[in-house]
């Protein structure tokens, strides 16, 4: 069985008493059932568990068990990433965080910053054929059409356009 989470395939969701495995390089989620769907309350991720106690003995283990009602409540669902590395299970894992705002992540919470700058809107419209990045892919987005006073911007890579007034 599997769940998807953004555009990530997890394991699971099974019951947390029924772990018993040994895992390594997961990003996990703390999920409690609610009638017919999952909730998460917790996402961590971590290099390794050998201690079949590593869930029940987590910091977070009664905020777990308090937003569940019941501890026979909550399931358990690995994204396995064997060959990663810290940083790319952190951003998987920032990236649920944001979407998601986890109940019993209280701690990790003030770490998650968003992956996106705000500029200045001046900063845009001051010099048309100033290179802008697409917000939708990132790319380049070059100037397509000059009109009396608006200029029509596209990206290159994803074909977004936009308007920008000329002042």
């Amino acid at each position: 069985m599997s769940i998807q989470i953004l555009q990530y395939e997890f394991l699971g969701p099974i019951k947390l008493d029924q772990w018993g495995q040994p895992m390594e390089k997961v990003v996990y989620l703390i999920m409690s059932r609610k009638k017919d769907s999952f909730e998460i309350i917790y996402a961590g991720n971590c290099q390794e568990t050998v201690d079949n106690e590593f869930f029940t003995k987590h910091s977070s283990f009664k905020c777990w068990v308090e937003n569940s009602g019941f501890d026979k409540l909550l399931y358990l669902a690995i994204l396995p990433l064997f060959e990663s590395t810290n940083e790319e299970r952190e951003k998987i894992l920032n990236h649920i965080l944001v979407r998601y705002h986890p109940i019993c992540n209280v701690e990790i919470k003030q770490k998650v910053k968003p992956e996106y700058k705000i500029r200045q809107r001046s900063d845009l419209d001051s010099n048309p054929i100033t290179k802008i990045p697409c917000p939708c892919c990132g790319s380049e987005m070059k100037v397509e059409k000059i009109l009396q006073n608006t200029t029509i911007i596209k990206c290159v890579e994803c074909g977004l356009s936009d308007t920008r007034i000329d002042t």
